[in-house]
Parts: structure tokens; C-alpha cells; sequence
């Protein structure tokens, strides 16, 4: 299967290891003595509807990709990328649910 680069834009971007939605393909990194795409590259989300800045790019290895789809790309994440939330989750107050 070939692929663009310009097809790669916008793809969803979903991590096989917890099932998470990363973001979408913002942007690539090619090797340019090799010209070799090495990592697609996922820009930050905006704090404080961008007044705050950005969180940091998600930069993905290309040996992380599984799975390159018609809508969606399918990364494994390292060990260390996915941390299990353990179940519990907090509400305004601090109740456990």
C-alpha cells in the first residue's frame, strides 16, 4: 500500500496499548540524508483556549506504527507512554466513583 504524506494529515492517531485517542497527524519528520519518514508528529492541545500556550508535541517513532488505516493510524506506546488510570475517577469534590 502507498501512502501520501498529505494523506497522513489529520488522521486520527489511537494508541492499541489502552485504547486512547492521541490527537491527529499534525505534521512529519523525515530523515533527509536517508529520506526516510522517521516520525509523525502530533501538536500539542492549547491550555486556557491557547492564551496559556500549548502543551508539548507528541512526536511518535515510525517503528511505533502499526497500522496505517483509511481514517485512523494505530500506535503501541512504550510501557512508560501508557499508564493505566487504575479505575478511579475523581469528581469535583474528591468523591471517588
Amino acid at each position: 500500500m502507498f501512502c501520501r504524506i498529505t494523506e497522513l494529515h489529520n488522521k486520527e492517531v489511537i494508541n492499541v496499548c489502552d485504547g486512547t485517542r492521541l490527537g491527529c497527524v499534525d505534521d512529519v519528520e523525515v530523515d533527509t540524508h536517508t529520506a526516510q519518514l522517521t516520525a509523525i508528529v502530533l501538536h500539542g492541545r492549547p491550555k486556557m483556549l491557547g492564551i496559556m500556550g500549548c502543551e508539548e508535541d507528541t512526536v511518535i517513532p515510525w517503528k511505533e506504527i502499526e497500522v496505517i488505516g483509511e481514517e485512523t493510524i494505530l500506535v503501541n506506546r512504550p510501557q512508560g507512554a501508557c499508564k493505566p488510570s487504575g479505575g478511579v475517577c475523581r469528581g469535583l469534590f474528591g468523591r471517588k466513583y
